[in-house]
Parts: C-alpha cells; sequence; structure tokens
C-alpha cells in the first residue's frame, strides 16, 4: 500500500483511506483516465463544482505525491504528474492491507462477512466467486 495512508471506517468509498479532497483528485484523475496531468488540469474540473483555490490543489497533489499515489516530473517550470496505480489496484491493495493487518480471529471474521455477503449475491457474483477460489487453488497446486 502507498505510504501514510489512514484506514477512516465511518468513511465509504476512497474516503476510507484518503481524505476528501484527496479521493475527489484521485476520482478524478481515475474517472477522466488521465495518464498525465498538472494541477491546473485538476483545478479546472474541480472548479466545476466548487470554489477551491489552486495553491489548495496543489498542496493535496504533493501530498498525494508524498503518499506514492502520485508520480511526478518535471516539465519545464512545472510538475506532470501521474498515477501510480489504477482503481482497482489501489482497492486490492487497501484491501491486503486491512486483512494483513487483522488477527487470524480477525481474518476468520473477513472471511465469514464475505461469506455472507455472498450469500445475498446474484448468480454471476457466485460464479465470480467460484471462478477466484479455482483460480487461486491452481495457483497454490503449482
Amino acid at each position: 500500500m502507498a505510504r501514510g495512508i489512514r484506514f477512516r471506517p465511518e468513511q465509504k468509498g476512497l474516503r476510507v483511506a484518503l481524505f476528501d479532497l484527496e479521493a475527489d483528485i484521485m476520482d478524478t484523475i481515475w474517472s477522466k483516465g488521465w495518464d498525465s496531468f498538472s494541477v491546473g488540469d485538476v483545478h479546472k474540473i474541480l472548479q466545476q463544482s466548487r470554489k477551491i483555490a489552486y495553491t489548495t490543489v496543489m498542496n493535496t497533489i504533493v501530498r498525494l505525491h508524498e503518499k506514492e499515489l502520485l508520480a511526478r516530473e518535471k516539465d519545464g517550470r512545472r510538475y506532470v504528474y501521474r498515477p501510480t496505480m489504477s482503481r482497482s489496484e489501489f482497492d486490492q491493495s487497501m484491501a491486503r492491507d486491512i486483512l494483513g493487518r487483522l488477527t487470524e480471529d480477525g481474518r476468520d471474521v473477513a472471511m465469514a462477512l464475505l461469506i455472507e455477503r455472498v450469500d445475498s449475491a446474484d448468480e454471476e457474483g457466485l460464479a465470480r466467486l467460484e471462478a477466484m477460489i479455482q483460480a487461486r487453488r491452481k495457483e497454490l497446486d503449482s
């Protein structure tokens, strides 16, 4: 998992691991599918829905870089940023980190809760879970 990520269980979605503006910025980057971007690009999008200072966006992007969610390189007098992972990779990393911090009993509880959720899943969800279990068994056998 990236550095400096905290777990905030009272939140939902990206906000479980990121502060509100950080989550909004990462959501913007991933939803736009940007391979690279400037602070100005993000500021322009965020300003469409709220009044926000350029420097606030810049400082938050710098924090996301420090947390290793964004990489940057110099382009003249400015920095150009790029995400270091996709939304899916971030979700996987966050889930692994959280599960890795649990005790063995805690992991058992997490698996029981997953099974409870699967009980209410549709057939497609059950099929996906079954395929994942089979793929994992093949990995362990080889």
